[in-house]
């Protein structure tokens, strides 16, 4: 029971195309998280530059 080696070939590339979802996958994920880090410091720097500006603003009221 041979079969055609064309079919060979049809099972190889949907190996190849599953492992490569899977890679791509990860890859986006991790380039995802890391865009994700990258704005929540830039939105932590914010905050606190926020919170200095108000804290000197009550102390300029205050005195």
């Amino acid at each position: 029971m041979t079969l055609p080696i064309w079919i060979y070939f049809i099972a190889a590339g949907i190996l190849f195309s599953a492992f490569m979802t899977v890679k791509s996958a990860k890859d986006e994920r991790e380039t995802e998280n890391e865009w994700i880090e990258k704005e929540g410091e830039i939105y932590i720097t914010r905050m606190e530059k926020e919170k200095e500006s108000r804290k000197n603003k009550q102390m300029k009221e205050g005195a």
